[in-house]
């Protein structure tokens, strides 16, 4: 039997004999998709991860079955019923041929022939009994509440493995009684829609603080708040919530605080950000009072902190006040990046996450996609002033001094510079595509932006004005239109963004397409949500680009790039880890930590008195945030807003030596980009695994339907046909064919031209093909290669090219001779354009 039949009537009887799909609320599900296989180029992607069947119980997935027709041992799928045990996070795997069934239990290791598989509630208690004696006994109770609580749907929406994983595990978590829980996913794999199936079961089982040890208690709905550092974020989210309906959500806005004098408590999901709860007025003693401090300690039952590591958690931070007072509640934090040095404080708080998925398991299945990386070296990425350089607008360079990339646009800016490195970008972009720049201050992606409307101007490709744009924190209202419009995957203006730091995070745009780096990008935490700007997918969007003109992708050699959580380091002072010193009061106000009010970084005032209004922080007026992180630079001890900038217009003799040279990087298998070298020394020991030896090569290529195989095999190991492409320039051999590539990787062989090729074969096949008619035909095929490359000569490209030059089949037929001869002239022909 084959595999089908094996399952219908072997494999199926057992199951059901076991009790699946019998007992209530058993399910087999079927051919369950677990990835979508990793987007390799072309609209092509590699093969998905699917499960023969997964045993469902009582809304959990159980077991993972890999079916092999009887004729194989059952040991062929032992392997990937591990894989699939292991992603689904079920207990058990199995594997089995129909007569002989394995089970891997993915707990304890243990390995056996079983005769028969575990029944529904068998599973159920291997599962969960064991947990179950080490947690409180409401745990289980909430447990099989949650999972009868459908997920709100849209559509045909199903949760992706691992958004399932999460919320499950976050509920679980909750059911046991833990207060602080931390998610970390990438970005673009939705961690607000994680959130919000949570909140849904959450909500429609009634479960809240009151009713967590007594579920029969459990009366009334939970009240739950979401938290955000930026508007954006919370007004995001305050959408992706509205299956709540109009009257559950609110959305906690300052202006109304003051309108009406009191907070909003007649809802079930509150939306604000951090700084509107910081901000309020003052007691009669001259105290602060936020608004925070309006609601009861315990009004909240849950807080959802998104990008918590961004000072939610921050033991020196003000905003820690917010979940300090709201000690009650649940705390979930939502994180995009895993521990680092620079968010320590957030693993510390939150205790090590409930669940995981990094950057690199998106991209490998195929749920994020991947990027190519193009550093760009210039002429002036450092600058050593000379007098008789040009006329110095404003300032005074200092003569010998070296100015790196940090100094550009900060200290020292020279307009030819940035204009240089606009047009270079622009000349290798494609001016349709989605675009977002980041560049060192707002004054300079004001800059930036007029570059590019005049290239773009001046290259023909738009006349309107708002073809690019600015959006940054003095942008205010208008730059946020600008944003959501350039959100809006229907409209194509504005095409280019530009900004310093405030569309780092929060930019749910699915179609950018290029990421263009004109400032340092060191932070490792930052870098990726840079990153993450452009990894989530679009129909049609097999990559996006990333130019670096600052040297941020030596991110990508640093070991925390998408590495494992670090442990906590061992305090020097008191040899623990964390660390559990005292920490001493602000001498100023004598709190810890210190409550001091602080000066807007752009005026200096409290509250911030900008002329343009907003402030550069927080984008609220008056400023809210009361930090002092410079918007621009990011550092708290900023000087770049305060000190003189110089300004050098660089005469025309030194603008005209300003070049630029650029090589591809493209991401592996492996979780890293990776130059056009490397991808070449990689390619050199995966070859052997394709063809034995040249003449195998040639006997395969020679023949269309086996390229065709050999093309979609290399595809599926990270070779699709754009990258084969891309090293034609690598060894100089642009106009070769893709057999050339492998050839020259795999045995150094001679690389040779389309045109040479098709002109050292046509002698061979005249002499092959008597017919003369033969001989036109093949001619016209053979120019179309030349031009065109290989692709020219699959087999399904035959009709299209007969039709091009005859019309109609029929009119070939009585040219050439019957089909039969036409297919076998077209095939034929091949062989001598690969011959020795």
């Amino acid at each position: 039997m084959n595999e089908a039949d094996t399952r219908a009537n072997l494999i199926d009887p057992k199951l059901i004999a076991a009790g699946w799909g019998q007992i209530e609320h058993s399910f087999i599900r079927r051919e369950v998709n677990i990835t979508q296989g990793r987007i390799i180029g072309g609209g092509k992607r590699s093969s998905p991860v699917i499960s023969d069947y997964v045993l469902e119980y009582k809304g959990h997935k159980l077991a993972a079955v890999e079916a092999k027709k009887e004729s194989l041992s059952y040991t062929e799928g032992v392997r990937q019923a591990k894989d699939y045990a292991s992603r689904l996070q079920c207990r058990i795997g199995y594997a089995t041929n129909g007569h002989l069934i394995y089970q891997v239990d993915m707990l304890s290791g243990k390995e056996e022939l079983v005769d028969q598989f575990l029944s529904p509630e068998a599973l159920w208690q291997l599962t969960f009994a064991e947990l179950d004696a080490q947690v409180p006994d409401y745990a289980a109770v909430w447990r099989e509440r949650f999972a009868k609580i459908p997920f709100e749907v849209k559509g045909d929406w199903q949760p992706r493995y691992y958004q399932e994983n999460a919320i499950r595990n976050t509920l679980e978590a909750i059911a046991q009684g833990k207060q602080r829980i931390l998610l970390t996913l990438a970005t673009g794999t939705g961690k607000t829609c994680i959130a919000f199936q949570t909140a849904w079961k959450l909500f429609n089982s009634r479960w809240s603080l009151n009713a967590q040890k007594d579920p029969d208690a459990a009366q009334k709905r939970p009240r739950i708040l979401f938290l955000a550092d930026r508007n954006i974020l919370a007004n995001q989210a305050f959408n992706d919530f509205s299956a709540f309906g109009e009257d559950a959500l609110v959305r906690i806005d300052p202006s109304e605080i003051k309108k009406k004098g009191t907070v909003p408590k007649n809802a079930s999901v509150f939306f604000t950000i951090f700084q509107t709860f910081m901000s309020g007025g003052q007691n009669e003693a001259g105290e602060d009072t936020p608004y925070f401090g309006d609601y009861p300690q315990d009004f909240f039952d849950l807080i959802i902190i998104d990008e918590c590591h961004r000072g939610g958690a921050n033991d020196e931070s003000s905003w820690r006040d917010i979940l300090d007072y709201f000690a009650p509640a649940v705390q979930l934090g939502l994180t995009a990046t895993p521990k680092r040095t620079g968010n320590t404080d957030t693993y510390n708080y939150f205790g090590e996450p409930v669940y995981s998925y990094t950057l690199k398991e998106g991209i490998n299945d195929g749920f994020l996609t991947p990027f190519k990386l193009i550093p760009i070296v210039g002429t002036m990425d450092e600058y050593v002033y000379t007098p008789g350089d040009g006329e110095v607008i404003k300032g005074d360079p200092e003569p010998g001094r070296v100015y790196k990339e940090g100094d550009f646009n900060r200290v020292i800016t020279i307009p030819a510079r940035e204009e240089k490195r606009v047009r270079y970008w622009m000349d290798m972009f494609n001016p349709k595509e989605k675009t977002l720049v980041f560049c060192a201050t707002q004054e300079h992606a004001g800059m930036v932006r007029d570059y590019v409307n005049q290239y773009a101007v001046e290259k023909g490709w738009t006349s309107n004005s708002n073809y690019c744009v600015r959006v940054t924190a003095n942008d205010g209202a208008a730059g946020d239109n600008d944003l959501k419009t350039f959100q809006d995957n229907e409209k194509t203006i504005p095409t280019i963004l530009t900004t310093s730091r405030k569309l780092s995070t929060g930019v749910d745009a699915r179609n950018v397409r290029n990421i263009v780096l004109m400032r340092p990008c060191n932070n490792m935490i930052e870098f990726k949500q840079i990153i993450g700007r452009g990894t989530r997918m679009y129909d049609g969007k097999d990559y996006f680009t990333v130019y670096d003109f600052v040297k941020a992708h030596y991110n990508f050699a640093d070991p925390e790039w998408d590495g494992d959580p670090l442990e906590p380091e061992t305090c020097k002072t008191c040899n623990n880890k964390p660390c559990s010193c005292l920490k001493e009061p602000c001498e100023q106000c004598g709190f810890h930590p210190c409550n001091c009010p602080k000066l807007c970084v752009v005026c200096s005032a409290e509250p911030c008195e900008c002329e343009e209004g907003a402030c550069q922080v927080c984008g609220e007026s008056p400023c809210l945030c009361k930090q002092d992180a410079c918007a621009d630079c990011g550092m708290q001890s900023c000087e770049c807003a305060r000190a003189e900038k110089i300004i050098i217009k660089l005469s025309d003799g030194k603008t005209r030596q300003i070049k630029h040279i650029s090589s591809a990087m493209y991401w592996s298998p492996d979780g890293k980009p990776i130059t056009a070298k490397e991808f070449i020394e990689r390619m050199f020991g995966d070859l052997p695994q394709f063809f034995t030896d040249e003449y195998q090569l040639r006997a395969i290529w020679s023949d269309p339907t086996t390229r065709e195989k050999l093309l979609e095999d290399l595809s599926e190991a990270g070779y699709d046909d754009e990258k084969l492409d891309s090293m034609k320039e690598l060894i100089d051999a642009r106009d070769s064919d893709v057999y050339d590539v492998l050839a020259y990787v795999a045995y150094t062989a001679e690389t040779r031209t389309r045109s040479e090729r098709a002109q050292r074969a046509k002698p061979l096949i005249k002499k092959a093909f008597a017919n003369y008619k033969q001989h036109e035909f093949v001619d016209f095929i053979l120019d179309k290669y030349v031009a065109d490359g290989v692709n020219e000569l699959a087999a399904k490209k035959m009709r299209s090219l007969i039709e091009l030059k005859y019309n109609t089949i029929s009119d070939a037929a009585s040219e050439l001779g019957s089909t039969a001869v036409i297919r076998e002239t077209f095939i034929g022909f091949q062989q001598y354009l690969y011959s020795e």
